[in-house]
């Protein structure tokens, strides 16, 4: 799913820009740093005292946030409403938070089909709403179709819901049903797809296929999801705009009670390292700017620093159905005029790594041996000239849509427009837009930008290549934002859909990121390593590689 900027852009400083972090954890609650940081934390918060505890408390756990785009599971699509929705709703299986392997969640064991394109779910008897309502097969059927109705609008269900038999015909309006659902009885749910898929268990951990309450959906309108009935930890206490976001522990959950009784989520907070030092806050990402201290062995923080390698991909998008970039070799000079050593280690001060593909390490398929486009501004100015466009003099103006907010782009922003102008001799119009805004303009077929992306990025939904390679780049794809389609592509990522080979699917995948690399429809910039620091009466925080709910194995106690 769609990933804000990164936290290692936190900056101390008033000019400073601040990724939205999250929730993994934290990769997807988002907290974006403002252009001017305000004098007390009561100030910056918006609450007085007696609304947020300023000092530590027995469990409660206070962290960073950012306002969610929507919680309506089937509708997220990005990581700062993902953080959310997984501690509140849940789902048939989950991801374990430490192996990232599948486990079960409501449903509390499944059987599979010889020719594995049945599953049958049995759900817990436990299981129960938020109101206390037991949950049954009926609400996932019926969750399931609301997400593949055409008039709930969601991007997702065809991605991550496409390969169970008759969800294409609802979301073209072709049928009413998923024919591939079937109710057995109050507690099972039988599961249908076309072929036999090995990711398709892990797909089923993404929020649209999470149940939800139809009481709960009908009653409440199209803001139903402000007071939302979940399954998950946790229920939705209070959500005030730009201020705070409280989760409240769900006691009764079939899971067992959290560690926590509530977590304070302050919305848009900064400056975060003060914050944090100030006893403040919790927990909190380590920006550029403070990064040298915390990494000193002489300094206390040191103590209560944590690393995590986040699978995640930063890069350049190109819409390659319009001019220029739908010309192969301008998309090859403007990917070989980015110096991604520099990007790593001197605007981030080495808190990330140069991205030479698509997928980050650590990730299953990763090509240690990909070595990707080099840096050439040399070469990058003779395929330029060579195109049909003559050099950068016969270009269209070209506009880059960012995400962010503030009277100046981000640090990396600059970065990027500057090695164009200095490599390319091409000026960048710089567009920049809210997160909802950004997510908004990325889903619409008439655009007024050709390049999108440098502070956003992919970061895994399951550890597959396919949610990467397929998702993002097959040309049926509702997440493929770029325009790109290549039949020798489709037919490989087809193929590696259903092979059943291990290494031979995974030789697939690696093939198709050797030529979306040469014909780059992404410039890869860089793989997320986070600095997080968390205070020492904080117990069982995971800071994991991509999202998995994990706040209910955290307790707060002094």
């Amino acid at each position: 799913m769609h990933t804000p900027s990164p936290s290692r852009q936190h900056e101390s400083s008033s000019q400073g820009r601040l990724r939205n972090a999250s929730a993994w954890i934290l990769v997807g609650v988002a907290f974006l740093l403002l252009a001017c940081v305000p004098s007390s934390f009561d100030a910056e918060m918006g609450l007085s005292s007696s609304d947020l505890p300023v000092s530590p408390t027995e469990g409660v756990l206070r962290l960073a946030g950012r306002d969610p785009p929507t919680l309506d599971p089937p509708l997220v699509e990005d990581a700062v409403s993902a953080g959310y929705v997984v501690e509140i709703f849940s789902g048939l299986v989950s991801l374990d938070p430490v192996s990232l392997e599948v486990v079960p969640d409501i449903a509390e064991s499944w059987e599979e089909s010889d020719s594995r394109t049945e599953y049958t779910f049995h759900l817990r008897r436990d299981a129960r709403f938020h109101d206390g309502k037991p949950v049954t097969a009926w609400d996932f059927k019926y969750s399931f179709q609301r997400a593949c109705n055409p008039a709930t609008g969601s991007s997702a269900a065809g991605v991550h819901l496409g390969d169970i038999v008759g969800v294409e015909d609802v979301l073209a309006g072709e049928a009413d049903e998923v024919s591939g659902i079937r109710v057995l009885d109050d507690l099972t749910l039988q599961i249908t797809i076309d072929s036999s898929k090995p990711y398709f268990l892990a797909k089923l951990t993404h929020p649209v296929a999470f149940v939800v309450d139809r009481e709960n959906v009908v009653g409440g309108g199209e803001i139903w999801y402000k007071d939302p009935n979940g399954t998950g930890p946790f229920r939705l206490e209070r959500w005030e705009a730009g201020s705070r976001l409280i989760l409240a522990a769900d006691e009764g959950h079939y899971g067992g009670a959290p560690g926590l009784e509530q977590v304070v989520f302050v919305l848009d907070a900064l400056p975060l390292f003060t914050l944090y030092e100030q006893g403040k806050l919790d927990a909190v990402p380590v920006g550029v700017a403070d990064i040298e201290r915390v990494l000193d062995p002489n300094n206390p923080l040191n103590r209560e620093l944590s690393e995590a390698e986040i699978l995640a991909t930063y890069y350049i998008g190109l819409n390659v159905s319009a001019p220029p970039f739908d010309d192969l070799r301008v998309r090859q000079a403007f990917h070989m005029a980015i110096d991604r050593d520099k990007l790593a280690n001197v605007v981030y001060k080495k808190m990330a790594e140069p991205a030479k593909g698509i997928l980050p390490p650590g990730f299953p398929g990763y090509d240690p041996e990909l070595e990707g486009l080099p840096y050439d501004p040399a070469r990058a100015r003779q395929l330029l000239a060579a195109s049909r466009y003559g050099g950068a003099e016969g270009l269209p103006p070209i506009v880059l849509l960012v995400a962010g907010e503030g009277a100046s782009p981000r640090r990396t922003v600059e970065a990027v427009y500057d090695m164009y102008l200095r490599n390319l001799g091409v000026e960048l119009q710089i567009q920049q837009m809210g997160w909802a805004d950004y997510l908004d303009a990325l889903r619409q077929e008439e655009r007024d930008f050709q390049m999108f992306g440098v502070d956003t990025g992919w970061i895994a939904d399951y550890p597959d290549p396919e949610n990467f390679l397929d998702v993002l780049f097959h040309s049926g794809s509702g997440e493929n934002r770029t325009g790109y389609a290549s039949e020798q592509v489709d037919r490989l990522l087809e193929r590696a859909r259903t092979e059943s080979d291990p290494h031979a699917r995974l030789a697939l995948y690696r093939e198709v990121e050797r030529i979306l690399v040469k014909d780059s429809p992404w410039i890869p910039l860089i793989h997320d390593v986070e600095y997080w620091l968390t205070k020492p009466y904080v117990h069982g925080m995971i800071y994991a590689g991509m999202q998995v709910p994990h706040l209910k194995y955290v307790s707060v106690s002094r």
